[in-house]
């Protein structure tokens, strides 16, 4: 994913407009329509700036915003419990399923 792609995607979730950012970073709002657009790169001066913003890590805003895991653990307390005993992984990218899976493979592996 772009840094444009990730902007535009903060800046919707915080429900602001181009012209709310572009104003709090003291810039035209034509020139935080580029970065979204990605047809100028953002100068350095404003990453630590944007972060602070959006309330993320400076690292956040150049990596896959959609790409998401989570782990939901089941347990149930009774009599034949162990069938319903499990986790649910929900996981929203290729390359991290993947890497799951390698991770996976190896350990049964080892374990023959």
């Amino acid at each position: 994913m772009s840094i444009g792609y990730n902007l535009r995607k903060l800046r919707t979730r915080q429900s602001k407009s181009q012209q709310e950012i572009a104003d709090l970073l003291d810039i035209d709002r034509k020139t935080y329509v580029n970065w979204e657009n990605d047809q100028n790169d953002v100068k350095s001066e404003y990453i630590p700036k944007l972060a602070t913003i959006f309330d993320v890590e400076i690292k956040d805003l150049f990596h896959d915003l959609d790409s998401k895991i989570e782990i939901i653990q089941q347990h149930n307390e009774g009599k034949d419990s162990s069938l319903l005993n499990g986790a649910i992984l929900i996981i929203t990218d290729k390359n991290s399923v993947e890497d799951l899976i390698k991770v996976i493979k190896n350990k049964l592996e080892k374990e023959k």
